[in-house]
């Protein structure tokens, strides 16, 4: 569904209900993954784009991850207790 909003509607929706997860760079762009509900979505930006995109339930969480294994702190995503 968030791909059928308008581009502020998607913008609003990912600082609202979404969590951020990583982020890397892919040549000019950089990339931000986030999880939103139970779907992941990137946000590609670039001096002169940004595009959201979001991958379908069905994809292996694995593979979205992957490109972004070595920056991803699990100590932040599950507290300083351990």
């Amino acid at each position: 569904m968030l791909e059928r909003l308008p581009f502020r509607s998607q913008q609003e929706a990912l600082h609202k209900g979404g969590t951020l997860i990583a982020q890397r760079k892919f040549n000019e762009y950089t990339v931000t993954l986030y999880t939103l509900g139970n779907i992941f979505v990137e946000v590609w930006r670039g001096s002169e784009a940004e595009v959201v995109s979001t991958f379908k339930r069905t994809s292996n969480a694995m593979a979205v991850l992957a490109p972004y294994v070595d920056n991803i702190d699990l100590q932040d995503m599950i507290g300083s207790d351990m």
